[in-house]
């Protein structure tokens, strides 16, 4: 089919007879140009399918009216085929266009660094607004997006200080959670599943671990916590290791549950079943791991509402940078999770 023809501003400008400064006047609502003058300028413009040279307008403006997603590729979510960020995604991008605005999704790659990363976007204004995720327990990135004024949100909490907006999962909440769960069914040695990078969603998973021992009268045991590979051969080598432990452990916890795929093959090859040889709780519910035989008791959360909610929220430090006010009103958000039982942990 024949791509339709659009007419830039030159070209109506031409047709209507004006300067092509009147008619970029009246296209941007400027008071100079006549109610009348404008709507006809309108009126031509629908008619003939003019079309913004957007690139233009964004140079002159400084606007892009878009908002950018910062990801890594070579993490367990991705690395597995999870769906985590396009469901995201999807509440995100309805709530920004809402107000006019696009999501852009910039892919970091695992061979690159991923503050030198974001720091080439801001510094080029690929966006008007930026979303940070793999949130570090000191993130550099928090500090350079703040001194150079672009508005962001955190997609996970920091230790990083400052004030800044952010959102994050309740992983103190769902580990404290699953520790009680456990206990209640008579574990007493509770492995800890941890993922190798410095993600503060790490440290924040092992507090709540602990405030859980702690109330069910546990003993924290350091020996009993792996940080590993947070994908599918992470579960694997955790299985492994598991196995080869003189007392070994009744139940494990998984900050990454696409790990659990590994960990329930390895336990396959030893001839033992999750939920009777050993309990295992995996951290959210998971398209990926839907299939698993038990199935893993995890967590729930909405992720296209979640993501409208990172939506509100950085179009609320948008609005913020454009009205320039001191700030003392920044949101730290965290979600609570439900939990969803399955058959892969029950009484020691």
């Amino acid at each position: 089919m024949k791509k339709p023809r659009t007419v830039g501003i030159r070209e109506l400008a031409a047709h209507l007879g004006m300067a092509i400064s009147t008619v970029s006047r009246a296209m941007n609502d400027r008071s100079e140009v006549s109610p009348e003058t404008r709507k006809r300028i309108l009126a031509e413009a629908e008619r003939l399918g003019y079309r913004p040279n957007q690139s233009g307008r964004s140079l002159r403006s400084g606007s892009t009216k878009a908002v950018a997603l910062t990801m890594r590729t070579d993490i367990g979510r991705t690395m597995s085929g999870e769906t985590f960020f396009m469901a995201l995604s999807e509440g995100l991008q309805s709530t920004l266009a809402n107000v006019g605005y696009d999501l852009m999704i910039l892919p970091c790659a695992s061979d690159q660094d991923e503050n030198e990363f974001l720091y080439r976007a801001v510094d080029r204004r690929l966006a008007d607004a930026f979303i940070i995720s793999n949130v570090q327990r000191i993130d550099p990135r928090i500090d350079y997006l703040r001194k150079w004024h672009m508005p962001f949100v955190a997609l996970g909490s920091s230790e990083t200080k400052g004030d800044y907006a952010a959102l994050d999962l309740d992983f103190a909440g769902v580990a404290e959670t699953s520790v009680r769960r456990l206990a209640t069914q008579g574990h007493q040695r509770i492995l800890l599943g941890l993922t190798a990078q410095e993600t503060n969603n790490n440290y924040v998973f092992l507090a709540g671990f602990k405030t859980g021992l702690e109330k069910a009268g546990l003993a924290f045991d350091e020996r009993l916590v792996l940080r590993l590979h947070d994908r599918i051969s992470g579960g694997y080598e955790l299985a492994s290791t598991l196995l080869a432990m003189d007392d070994r452990p009744t139940a494990a916890l998984l900050i990454q549950e696409t790990m659990a795929m590994g960990l329930y093959q390895r336990l396959g090859e030893a001839g033992l079943q999750p939920g009777k040889d050993l309990a295992v709780i995996g951290f959210r519910e998971n398209p990926v791991c839907r299939y698993l035989t038990p199935s893993l008791t995890s967590f729930r959360i909405d992720l296209k509402q979640y993501g409208a909610r990172l939506g509100e929220m950085i179009i609320a430090e948008l609005d913020a940078e454009a009205k320039g006010a001191d700030r003392s009103d920044f949101v730290h958000e965290v979600w609570p999770m439900e939990l969803v039982p399955g058959k892969s942990d029950g009484a020691a």
